[in-house]
């Protein structure tokens, strides 16, 4: 499972929501939902995200094994 709770983190912390991001992302609503519920994204998505952030994947999302 993937967790983005530190791009949560990260949009806070950089004074950004999520309608700003979408629209310096080119992100659509239907990613942006995706993103909100933990659902996956392309990793285009996720390379805008971080080249409006200026971070790396590993600042945006987290593996979160699942427990069985």
């Amino acid at each position: 499972m993937v967790s983005y709770k530190k791009l949560w983190v990260l949009l806070a912390q950089k004074e950004l929501n999520k309608k700003k991001l979408m629209a310096l992302a080119g992100i659509s609503t239907t990613s942006m939902n995706k993103l909100v519920k933990g659902a996956n994204v392309t990793t285009d998505i996720l390379c805008r995200i971080c080249n409006v952030l200026e971070c790396d994947f590993k600042d945006i999302m987290e593996y979160i094994p699942e427990t069985k």
